[in-house]
């Protein structure tokens, strides 16, 4: 790899990894798990950089994160771990940290409640609703049919709902949940 293909490639790591590895985590579920997925498909991303370079290296990567995540969790046949609460972050201000707390209790409710769904439900939700992909992307980056996505997505749904009732009358509910 020249070096201008090899700095671009690093100005891309630099500027996508963290949200790169914010969608790896709501994925896992785990953050040393999202970070081994994010390195791994970055690893893959490199190998093909000079023909990534006209297209979209993003995209190429998110998909390449979506593949992997299914691999592990077909060589992974066991039960679903269970995500411990995190104390949530402080906040500057009064109110300030009154916000910041009601949306750490929010995230933590959430992380919890994905994290009793099974790993195609969650991988489904993860992309149609907070990657905001359409059905079809879903099921071509999963491998699976519309069908699939649309019922995966309604079980998930009707999962949360029971899992964590509470998250309805959060401000994540208006298009999520209900």
């Amino acid at each position: 790899m020249d070096a201008s293909r090899a700095e671009e490639f690093e100005a891309f790591v630099r500027g996508r990894t963290p949200a790169l590895l914010r969608a790896a985590y709501l994925l896992t579920g785990d953050q040393h798990l999202a970070e081994d997925l994010v390195n791994d498909a970055l690893i893959r991303t490199h190998q093909v950089w000079h023909r990534l370079r006209d297209s979209s290296p993003e995209a190429y990567t998110r998909k390449i994160m979506y593949h992997l995540q299914i691999s592990w969790w077909r060589r992974r046949k066991r039960s679903p771990e269970r995500l411990t609460d995190l104390p949530p972050e402080p906040g500057a201000g009064l109110r300030h940290a009154v916000d910041e707390q009601a949306r750490a209790v929010t995230r933590l409710a959430l992380q919890d409640a994905l994290g009793h769904l099974g790993a195609r439900q969650r991988a489904v939700l993860v992309l149609r609703y907070f990657e905001d992909r359409t059905e079809s992307e879903v099921a071509e980056l999963l491998g699976v049919t519309v069908g699939t996505v649309k019922s995966q997505s309604s079980k998930a749904l009707a999962r949360l709902r029971t899992v964590a009732p509470h998250l309805l009358d959060s401000p994540i509910s208006d298009r999520k949940l209900r």
